[in-house]
């Protein structure tokens, strides 16, 4: 099997432009915080540190610190008998009731929408919430799946051939950063 390259194309954000567009998001979670309570479970991986760098903010917002839970959705995906590497399964931990809750579920890029129609699955294993809403850092559109989501840092126009990575130093890269890379055949 050929290794695939990815050439960096353009970066859409900086350091500086994650901590802002995470500050926003943070700031359209807290309206709709104050009226019901919620729980922000982050998929993993991208997701997870960015439901913690939410919450952060949150808290420094003076809200009352919402539930917090992390998300594996590996053995949901609709992909992971069609012959690929083996998969990573990662740790899932939802330490709060989600029936009746508001669920947050954040991820890094809302691209086909299949990783979070596997996270939808998977997280009415837990219980019924009273509602599901996403909140991304980027939407590169592209959609298989009629999924949308609630908030978002923001939008970018993308390619099939290209990928947006969300690079954070939670999981060692050298800055914060968001990136188009495209495949180089």
């Amino acid at each position: 099997m050929a290794e695939i390259r990815l050439v960096e194309r353009r970066k859409l954000l900086d350091a500086d432009g994650v901590e802002a567009k995470v500050f926003e998001l943070a700031e359209q979670i807290a309206a709709h915080a104050s009226k019901n309570p919620v729980g922000l479970v982050g998929i993993q991986t991208g997701g997870v540190h960015l439901a913690r760098r939410i919450l952060e903010r949150l808290e420094a917002m003076g809200l009352e610190k919402p539930h917090q839970g992390v998300l594996d959705i590996t053995l949901y995906r609709d992909d992971i008998f069609l012959g690929l590497q083996q998969p990573l399964v990662r740790r899932t931990d939802i330490p709060f009731e989600v029936s009746g809750t508001d669920v947050i579920l954040v991820d890094d890029v809302l691209y086909t929408g299949r990783t979070v129609r596997a996270a939808l699955d998977a997280l009415v294993d837990f219980g019924r919430p009273r509602a599901i809403k996403l909140a991304v850092l980027v939407d590169r559109g592209l959609r298989e799946y009629p999924i949308q989501a609630d908030w978002k840092g923001m939008t970018v126009d993308t390619i099939a051939s290209e990928t947006v990575q969300v690079e954070l130093t939670e999981m060692d890269a050298a800055t914060d950063r968001v990136v188009v890379y495209e495949r180089d055949d």
